[in-house]
């Protein structure tokens, strides 16, 4: 793959046989987010867990202590008194079945979290081979699933961010903005890590942690020591 001469300028601020302490790292992330515009800060996890198996499946949800830096749109599909509650706490879109059909017949996809309250499951499930594949299908663990709608949708505009798997067992996560400086980022950094060790399954052996990285949009990757993280 070509890179522009932007990434190749930074990507010599990079020692690439080196594993650098998570601050360095972070430093070095915003240092090279050199786009017009304010690039996203991920994070990449390699597990030692194998997501073929259900019991060693890692994932679940969190709030970062600063947020995503992004303005996340939420779809509140809810009845009765949750309308109200859903909407006072700032959901962008509320309703039922005008927004099920919506979604069917359109295709329109114009939020970014849908939260719903377990009685709507019903109606919700229908979406499933359109959402699923998109990573827009509530779930439980993720808190999007819940009866307590206004507070599902006052975290997810807070930053809620949810961690799952992937197919090669890597964790792939947005920990902010670059414009919010090391020290916000390594607050969420280390917000979304405890949760990840935290989540580790019983039946995972070895080494937990394989390896981390960060890297901003348009930025090259810089791996982070792995050991650090004792787990």
């Amino acid at each position: 793959m070509k890179h522009g001469k932007k990434y190749v300028d930074n990507s010599k601020l990079i020692d690439k046989s080196k594993v650098y302490d998570t601050n360095e790292a972070l430093a070095l992330c915003v240092k090279t987010s050199t786009a017009k515009f304010d690039e996203t800060v991920e994070v990449h996890i390699k597990l030692g867990v194998d997501s073929r198996h259900a019991d060693q499946q890692v994932r679940g949800a969190i709030v970062l202590p600063n947020g995503t830096g992004k303005n996340v749109r939420v779809l509140a599909i809810c009845k009765g008194d949750n309308v109200k509650l859903a909407q006072e706490a700032g959901a962008e879109f509320v309703g039922a079945e005008e927004f099920t059909t919506k979604i069917q017949s359109e295709g329109w996809m114009d939020f970014d979290v849908l939260i719903t309250t377990p009685d709507m499951m019903g109606l919700v499930g229908r979406l499933g081979k359109v959402l699923g594949p998109r990573g827009l299908m509530p779930n439980p663990k993720a808190g999007t699933v819940t009866p307590d709608i206004a507070k599902a949708v006052k975290d997810a505009k807070a930053g809620k961010i949810e961690y799952r798997l992937d197919k090669t067992n890597i964790i792939h996560c947005p920990i902010g903005k670059a414009s919010f400086g090391v020290e916000k980022l390594q607050e969420n950094f280390d917000t979304l890590l405890g949760a990840v060790i935290k989540a580790k399954p019983a039946a995972a052996k070895g080494q937990y942690i394989k390896s981390c990285a960060v890297a901003s949009t348009m930025g090259p990757s810089v791996r982070i020591n792995p050991a650090k993280f004792g787990a």
